[in-house]
């Protein structure tokens, strides 16, 4: 990774984790243990993947990142939720996240509950109190944020990833999971970060296409760190997918298959960018990155 790239990650990462934490740390009446938990995960790392592509999406076409941090800040919310309630027992029964204890061993269980509820019940609050969006803008950005991330959406992708524990799937069932599962947060992102910074329908049309090839090369990188990633940079043990008998590309096509795969998701991510005109900006950089990450 180029110094540049590094740099813009590691300043908007900063810039985005202090911002919430001042938000969720502003908020009057919130029992204190419940405070302390949110912002217990919200600060728990992260690399904050989700809000910075929003970011640079809408810079792409020419926004301002001053002008999306609301709604950076409500993914991200969301994306922590989603973090919050997949490592409880009842779902993956995780015990370690980023390196640090999961949010149900820190503090207890119910408190996680009430963690991801109120981070998902904010998000939506911060967009509806955002003085800069219009109020044209706040309804596309709630009505997309919300299919995206609720029961069409991410939740129907992790319960189908649930469902399909300990059975065999085909190529195409796998990528449906994955696509509602991890990609439609990363769809918003593209999508909504392009709206807001002016794209037109037609470009709408061609973001749509990009995030769901990043959505599904983001998830095939995340199976192979899984079987070959370092527990060090990723804060966690290897290999709980197959502990948990996950389905994953590694396992449906082989490591190499898995490397070409991510291979040919990027491409088709990267034409898209190519079609909007928008492929020589920093959201290009960023897609390349995130099929070469290490964590």
């Amino acid at each position: 990774m180029d110094q540049d790239l590094s740099t813009y990650i590691d300043d908007h990462k900063n810039w985005i984790t202090e911002e919430l934490k001042n938000c969720i740390h502003g908020l009057e009446d919130i029992p204190n243990r419940l405070k302390e938990a949110m912002i217990y995960s919200i600060q728990a790392g992260g690399k904050r993947i989700r809000p910075i592509l929003l970011i640079a999406s809408c810079e792409a076409f020419g926004g301002e990142s001053k002008n999306v941090l609301s709604v950076a800040m409500a993914l991200e919310m969301i994306h922590t939720y989603s973090l919050v309630h997949d490592d409880l027992p009842a779902m993956d029964d995780d015990d370690f996240r980023r390196g640090l204890p999961t949010n149900h061993r820190k503090f207890d269980e119910a408190t996680a509950i009430l963690v991801g509820d109120g981070l998902l019940t904010l998000s939506f609050e911060i967009i509806a109190n955002d003085m800069v969006l219009s109020n044209k803008q706040k309804v596309y950005v709630t009505k997309r944020l919300a299919e995206c991330a609720g029961p069409t959406g991410m939740v129907a992708g992790q319960a189908l990833d649930m469902y399909a524990e300990n059975k065999a799937v085909t190529l195409d069932e796998l990528e449906k999971i994955h696509h509602l599962k991890t990609g439609q947060l990363l769809s918003f992102a593209l999508e909504v970060g392009a709206y807001l910074g002016g794209a037109s329908d037609s470009e709408l049309h061609v973001m749509k296409q990009c995030a769901r090839f990043t959505g599904l090369a983001f998830q095939i990188k995340d199976d192979i760190l899984d079987v070959i990633g370092d527990p060090d940079k990723l804060g966690k043990p290897i290999g709980s997918d197959e502990i948990n008998d996950k389905n994953t590309y590694p396992k449906l096509l082989g490591l190499d298959g898995a490397y070409k795969q991510n291979e040919k998701y990027v491409q088709k991510a990267k034409q898209a960018l190519i079609r909007a005109n928008i492929d020589s900006t920093r959201l290009a950089d960023l897609i390349d990155y995130l099929s070469e990450r290490e964590q």
